[in-house]
């Protein structure tokens, strides 16, 4: 009998260890939508709208300073004119048009194949003759701006150069999509807010964009920038847990420095908000367990590689055999392939050593030739740099789920500063437009090599204990990790090793803190800490 009950106590402890570690594996390894999330994630050249000609020497002036070609200005109705444009004769062609030219398309066509500026002029809302113009020459205009070119609005034309386009009815009709994901409203009120917030409540991953009167907006790649008297409102909309999301932007002061987050807005951050809230809220109330089923985390806070490590990450790899991949952390298209790292992978003797690098999500989903050398990794290791760059390019990919398949496989992750933040679930400091903001809208959401956590680096070094348990107050059900340069925990299953010269800092606040308490657990290398029960498991006595 008693026999009998201790073979059944052990079939159900193992039953409970295969649940266990599956949860766990799954937690690690779950695909994310790749079609959520936008692939153009910038335009290459620049999208100017305005509300009226008064603030037409601003828009002068950018176009002078990008057109060297052809500029085309096309006047849309009888009262639209160009007075106050003063274009560059010396340093571009100007083709001009009016709506009596409208009839013959061709002249027009082949005005916008040789330019690299145009100029559109409209007085009143756009009818239904010159909207079948707009359509016609869309293509054209979309190649002027992708090869690097300026697209100028005046007045209610402004309004097509989003996604869509509201009409005077109060409907939605397809815009021209020169403004990613947008809808822009021209000579924008107050009185207008709710206009705005029913069309977002139609199209919910859209930001809503109303140009003030004497005000313009400037997209350059990115990032919108506003011009003139007024100010421009951006808006998204508010879901069942949030409020809708509004900032207002004025012109920024020419006299002093201002703080880029109250003069410019980074569209693409604004779009991944839009869309996260359409999702489950993130991250969840209760977070999953930071537990690697398989293979080995390395996570550097920065400041230089602790002695000894890269051997070990290499041993950890497959020694001779380790197929390593370095991805560096860059806004640029192109990088070099010289990396420093690949090359003392090389001296190592490894089996190969590759740079990996696109900011193309297109090319990280579905390149064979790119995703191969991550089919075959054993090991991968992320450089230092802004975090918000490897979220844009890899999250929800294919490329993505393939360096989760390296840990599945037994291998080894590595990254430092910004290479180790990325590796949580949890991602701080991503917004695009500066590195202050702890908790960045559309950017919260790391690779989640490592769940229920967030990883802050350089940490003792910039003084940033408060700037986490901020961050860990508001989300209890994380566990902050901070990291000094020269520093890294070495994860294995639920296990923190401690390495480097400096301290792991080790935030849980499921528990009230007192005023007077530090509120985190601090360790020196040698130390041991279980991320799963959040309690040290073997402290170094090391100072």
């Amino acid at each position: 009998m008693q026999s009998g009950i201790r073979f059944l106590f052990h079939t159900f402890a193992a039953l409970a260890l295969v649940v266990l570690s599956t949860s766990h594996a799954t937690a690690q390894t779950a695909p994310v939508d790749f079609s959520l999330w936008p692939t153009d994630l910038k335009i290459n050249g620049t999208v100017i709208g305005c509300t009226g000609p008064e603030i037409s020497p601003r828009i002068s002036d950018l176009l002078n300073s990008s057109s060297d070609e052809t500029t085309v200005v096309l006047l849309l109705d009888d009262n639209a004119n160009a007075d106050g444009f003063e274009l560059d004769d010396a340093k571009a062609d100007i083709a001009s048009f009016e709506k009596e030219d409208f009839d013959d398309l061709k002249p027009i066509l082949a005005a916008l194949d040789k330019a690299s500026g145009v100029l559109l002029v409209s007085s009143k809302n756009i009818a239904p003759s010159e909207q079948k113009l707009l359509s016609a020459i869309q293509p054209s205009i979309q190649n002027i701006i992708d090869g690097g070119g300026v697209l100028a609005g005046v007045g209610p034309v402004v309004s097509h150069f989003g996604k869509h386009c509201a009409t005077t009815n109060k409907e939605l009709i397809d815009g021209m999509h020169f403004a990613p994901d947008t809808i822009i409203l021209h000579d924008y009120q107050s009185s207008r807010r709710d206009d705005l917030n029913n069309f977002l409540a139609n199209k919910p991953l859209s930001v809503g964009i109303g140009i003030a009167e004497s005000t313009a907006f400037v997209l350059r790649g990115r990032k919108i920038r506003t011009y003139g008297k007024g100010k421009n409102t951006f808006v998204i909309a508010g879901n069942r847990n949030q409020r809708h999301r509004v900032q207002e932007l004025s012109e920024a002061s020419r006299r002093r420095r201002t703080n880029p987050y109250q003069t410019m807005v980074d569209l693409t951050a604004w779009r991944r908000d839009a869309i996260d809230r359409q999702r489950d809220p993130f991250p969840p109330t209760k977070a999953p367990t930071p537990f690697v089923e398989k293979g080995t985390l390395m996570i550097v806070g920065g400041g230089g590689m602790p002695r000894g490590l890269s051997r070990r990450m290499v041993q950890a790899a497959g020694g001779k055999k380790a197929k390593m991949v370095f991805i560096p952390c860059s806004e640029q298209d192109s990088v070099s392939s010289n990396s420093g790292m690949v090359r003392l992978w090389k001296q190592m003797g490894v089996a190969s050593a590759t740079v990996l690098h696109t900011k193309d999500r297109n090319k990280a989903n579905s390149d064979e030739e790119f995703l191969a050398p991550l089919k075959e990794a054993t090991g991968i290791w992320f450089g230092g740099g802004r975090q918000w760059n490897l979220a844009d390019s890899y999250y929800g990919t294919q490329a993505h789920q393939l360096m989760k398949d390296v840990l599945a496989r037994g291998g080894v992750i590595g990254g430092s500063s910004a290479g180790a933040s990325i590796q949580a679930d949890y991602l701080l400091r991503g917004n695009p437009l500066g590195n202050f903001d702890m908790m960045a809208a559309g950017y919260e959401r790391g690779l989640g090599f490592l769940q229920g956590v967030a990883i802050d680096q350089h940490f003792s070094q910039r003084r940033r204990h408060k700037d986490l348990a901020k961050v860990i107050d508001r989300l209890p059900q994380l566990l902050g990790i901070g990291l000094d340069e020269g520093t890294a925990i070495v994860v294995t299953g639920s296990d923190a090793e401690v390495v480097g010269k400096g301290k792991a800092f080790f935030f849980d606040r499921r528990e009230p803190v007192a005023d007077d308490a530090d509120g985190f657990i601090g360790l020196s290398a040698g130390s041991h800490f279980d991320l799963d029960k959040r309690q040290v498991t073997e402290e170094s006595t090391e100072e």
